[in-house]
């Protein structure tokens, strides 16, 4: 009866965390499909904005090029760089700022002024710009002074909900902003809004798409994308890359002894063991079924050795449920001069197989180096 009901109990067991994968996979595809809906909603709605404006330019006073640059880029910091040098444009803008969650950006002053002058946006709809005035006690900043004097304030706002805030500053103690002025900002505030928000969602769309939606690591396809770039980064400055390629020993066993389902539940857990172990550097990868990769910017074989080792002794450290105490073969690959993306992947994917053929539960070099167990 006892050895039934662990029987029943592991069964049991393994379903919850079959199930908790099915469900995790499956929110995160549904995660992904909304965030691109989202991304494609808002370029229409941004695209339709730009071809009002386009029909309106005959009759207004001024251009709007600005418009058509923030509308044509789905990139953060290209936007608040944009966005702040049609600030830093108008007369009398001697300084800019722009904040909104995850990002801030400034002109025409340092990082720690910038700080210090951030001014956050009252929760309040209808509020059009905050004016700031800057007062000294020290004599020595009347007249003219690097000192900031003056200052706007205005939301960015999309779909109805401020994002963030725009401000203008002024080291000029003879005049403030114009109204003119104010105005100008008000409608750069009114072009970087809705550019910000869609840009962003386009960032968490191709971070979504960008992730193994079983293990929460880095897919295939950034792996090998990422390798590429980091492979040309290395060879134009002359620096080190290493490559660790792991594969779980005898999976097909545990797949065949407890299904699929919870096969899957097991490589999350392998995935969730890896995460703990490699450095901040390091990008971590699903490249497929039960095979890893780890990218090691500016390291040495060496050290893609000692993290082979820190992920299979994780790995081993005590037994997943549904596949017991499990041991993986692993390459450690060094960046060779002219090396492609697929050489160097490649030397490393035919070396699991001698790791295997050597008895499996061991790292060896890519390059032919004896095993280490």
């Amino acid at each position: 009866m006892i050895v039934i009901g662990a029987l029943v109990f592991a069964a049991l067991t393994a379903s919850a965390a079959a199930v908790a994968v099915w469900r995790a996979r499956a929110t995160a595809d549904a995660r992904v499909a909304e965030a691109v809906q989202r991304v494609a909603d808002g370029m229409h709605e941004t695209l339709r904005d730009l071809a009002g404006l386009l029909e309106a330019a005959p009759q207004a006073d001024r251009p709007e090029p600005l418009a058509g640059e923030l509308a044509a880029s789905l990139d953060l910091d290209e936007i608040a760089t944009r966005t702040l040098a049609a600030v830093a444009a108008i007369h009398g803008v001697e300084a800019a700022a722009l904040e909104t969650p995850g990002l801030s950006a400034s002109t025409g002053m340092e990082a720690e002024e910038a700080a210090r002058a951030q001014i956050g946006m009252p929760d309040n709809d209808n509020l059009r710009t905050i004016e700031v005035a800057y007062r000294y006690r020290l004599d020595d900043v009347e007249g003219e002074s690097a000192r900031l004097r003056s200052a706007v304030v205005v939301p960015l706002q999309a779909e109805g909900a401020t994002i963030g805030s725009l401000s203008a500053f002024t080291r000029s103690s003879a005049r403030a902003l114009t109204e003119w002025e104010l105005e100008e900002v008000e409608r750069i505030a009114g072009r970087a809004g809705p550019a910000l928000a869609n840009a962003r969602r386009y960032a968490e769309a191709r971070a979504l798409a960008d992730l193994d939606a079983l293990t929460g690591l880095h897919n295939r396809r950034y792996f090998h994308e990422t390798l590429g770039r980091e492979i040309a980064r290395a060879q134009r400055y002359d620096r080190q890359l290493a490559l660790v390629v792991i594969d779980l020993d005898d999976f097909k066993a545990v797949n065949d002894k407890v299904g699929h389902l919870s096969g899957d539940a097991v490589l999350a857990e392998v995935a969730e063991r890896m995460r703990s172990v490699v450095r901040d550097a390091d990008i971590a990868c699903r490249v497929g079924g039960d095979e890893f990769g780890v990218i090691l910017p500016e390291s040495a074989v060496a050290e893609a050795e000692l993290l082979a080792g820190r992920i299979a002794a994780a790995v081993a450290d005590r037994p997943i449920p549904g596949g017991g105490t499990l041991m993986l073969s692993a390459v450690a690959a060094v960046l060779r001069p002219g090396d492609r993306p697929s050489d160097h992947f490649e030397r490393a994917d035919d070396a699991l197989y001698r790791a295997k053929g050597l008895g499996k539960a061991r790292t060896v070099l890519a390059d032919g180096a004896e095993s280490r167990a």
